[in-house]
Order: C-alpha cells, then structure tokens, then sequence
C-alpha cells in the first residue's frame, strides 16, 4: 500500500499516514508513503516504513506529470495494490498512477475545500475519484456528498485518532508540567483558560478575548498556544484588542507547544473558538483525552466530538458573550464534578476516537477494496 502527501510536516495530515502506515507495517503488510520530505520522516524511520522523496507538494503542472511516471514507478516495483492520496495536489498525479497501473485508488479529505470557480472545483475534485473516499467526520462526509455527489457506497466516515497513551493524565509527570508553567511565565493559583492552535483569523483568537472581557472576574491566566508562522500582523492585532480591553495582564500568546499533554494540564478550561466549522477538532479530543473541560463553537466536527453537557459544552460561533457564559460556568465547577465530568470526557474518547479505532477502520477499507477484487464475477 502506498500514501502519497505533500509532506511529512506537523500536523493531521502526515500525523494520519504515519498512524496508518505503522498499523499496516504491524500488521504485517507491506507500506510506503511518498511525500516531499519533512521532520515526520523520522518517525516512518523509527517504524522502518520506506519514505519515498518526491516533490509531491508542487502544484506546478510539469512537476505534477513528472510525479505521474515517478509513482507508477513505485506501484510497478513493489507491487502496489493501494494508492491513498490525502491531499490535492498529489492526488492529481496518484490517480493517473493508480489507473495506469491497475492499483486501486483511495482518497481521505481531511477538510471542506472552497471552490467558488470552476477551476477551483475541477481541482478540488480530484479527492471525489476515489474507488473508497474517507471524509474524518460525519460533517466532511455529508459535504463530500452533497458537494461531490459521491455514491454511499465510496463514502467512509473514519474519525481521526488520539493516541490516548501519549494524551493521558496518569503518564504526565509533575515536573514537565511545572517546567512549562515556568517557561510561560503562569502566575501561581490562577485559573487558566487555554486556546490551542496556529494564529490564524478563523480560529477564533479575537472572539475568545472580548469574551474574556465580559468576564465579571480578572483573576484567569488566558494562554494562546500557537505559532504565528510569519502571521506578525494578525498576532499584532490580537495584542492591540488585548490592550484595548485592558486584559494586558491576563493574556498571553505563547510559541508552538512540543509538550501539549503538559500543557493540557495546565489548563482548567480549554477552547476551541473557531467561527469556521472544523473537520474533526483535534483540540478538543485531545483535551477531552486529557480530562479538561472543553468549550467550543457548535458547528463542523465539533457537534460530534463532544457530547454538549457531558464532556464539554458547545456556544454558538462568533458569540462571545455566549463564550464567556460558558467559561464563567466552566471555571466555578467543583472539585468533585470537574473529577466527574474528566472520568466522562476520557472515557468518550477512549471508547470512540482512539488512534487504534481509526487504523481498524482504514485497514478495513483496504481490505474492502481487495475483497472486491478477489471476488468472482
């Protein structure tokens, strides 16, 4: 079976292929992504999964068509059955590969593409040609067919997995957490209000400070985790609305965090603020994972990730008067119910989005396509 992505950076996408590629290689198969390279690479290495290097993430026609010849290389050599693409522009040169070569061809939209010209539509529709297409919620699976038109029998919902041995409580020590504390400057018996996530307009930044202004308490230590990865002007902005509603004091914008399970346990409230739905919502699993209350908008993925009342709350996207509501609710519960409602959100994801569930369920979409195939006529 073969993965082709841009590149092996941080993030769902090559975090997936190696997920897959790692219960396949366990599994017994045989497995090899193809990418542009990147730090994750490492960690196909550790596996002893073959990387491939191609300039996968090139959207320039000729690099495109040269991918063509170079993957048909790759199925042909070591007997590919299975060619899953994960992005656009490599699964424009993977679907030339897969047809010329008899694979199989296997597509997963790890979100709700914008197409507002026809251009644009032609080139996001590379993802719908898949014999199996795998959207990584119930809400990209119903954009996928109602945009797409793809058939039920094509379309697979496979939520993305949390590796909850990783984004566990009990494998946190106590000084990795008290070595960030340090490092982010947290002042001591605060409540801490956590945004995870790259500084970027749609997350929702903006919306979770003027809900912090509404707060009637100053006493929370809001932290904004995320690289701004150049954005200098949008993490401008934000200090300027921090300092216009005078929350200098209780905000700040931190780096991208290596240890986010540490960081999770800093936090007495975690939010997803995004005033654009999310494919799935990574944050908000990992910090149910981790036991914390989880606030966030209720729309995309969100509405299926967290049970509303029971391990976390959902608020309407873009109200930050609703926000805050819920983080004045989030940060007076109990001792003895936060213990609670932990126990429940750990278990939801234990039982429902583990990185184990999701390599079950894609391996079984490959095992479908080679069931068909073996089949008599």
């Amino acid at each position: 079976m073969l993965q082709v992505l841009p590149a092996l950076e941080p993030g769902g996408v090559a975090r997936g292929a190696i997920d897959v590629a790692t219960a396949l290689a366990k599994a017994g198969g045989a497995s090899i992504v193809a990418s542009a390279g990147g730090p994750s690479v490492r960690d196909l290495e550790r596996m002893d999964v073959r990387h491939v290097a191609l300039p996968l993430d090139s959207k320039s026609p000729l690099t495109m068509r040269r991918n063509v010849g170079a993957l048909m290389a790759v199925v042909r050599d070591n007997d590919i059955g299975i060619v899953h693409a994960r992005s656009r522009a490599p699964a424009w040169s993977a679907v030339f590969a897969a047809r010329r070569t008899g694979a199989h061809f296997v597509t997963t939209f790890h979100g709700a593409y914008s197409g507002a010209t026809g251009p644009k539509r032609l080139y996001n529709s590379v993802m719908a040609r898949g014999r199996r297409v795998v959207a990584i919620s119930d809400f990209i699976a119903r954009h996928v067919s109602d945009v797409y038109r793809v058939e039920p029998e094509r379309l697979v919902t496979v939520p993305r997995g949390i590796d909850t041995r990783i984004f566990d409580p009990a494998n946190v020590d106590a000084e990795r957490v008290v070595r960030l504390a340090g490092a982010w400057r947290l002042p001591d018996g605060v409540p801490v209000v956590m945004l995870p996530g790259r500084l970027t307009r749609w997350k929702g930044h903006a919306v979770l400070i003027a809900a912090l202004a509404r707060l009637e308490r100053r006493d929370v230590c809001c932290v904004l985790v995320g690289s701004d990865q150049g954005r200098a002007r949008y993490r401008g902005e934000l200090e300027r609305l921090t300092d216009s509603f005078g929350l200098g004091g209780m905000v700040r914008i931190v780096d991208h965090c290596r240890d986010m399970p540490a960081a999770y346990m800093l936090a007495d409230a975690v939010v997803s603020a995004s005033t654009s739905p999310e494919a799935f919502g990574r944050v908000t699993a990992e910090a149910q994972a981790m036991g914390r209350p989880v606030v966030a908008t209720g729309h995309g993925a969100s509405r299926e990730t967290i049970v509303p009342g029971e391990t976390g709350w959902l608020v309407p996207p873009g109200d930050p008067e609703a926000l805050a509501r819920a983080l004045d609710r989030v940060l007076r519960i109990d001792p003895d119910a936060r213990r609670v409602l932990a126990a429940r959100a750990r278990r939801h994801v234990t039982e429902n989005l583990t990185v184990e569930l999701m390599c079950e369920r894609t391996l079984a979409v490959y095992g479908s396509l080679t069931d068909e195939a073996s089949a008599p006529a």
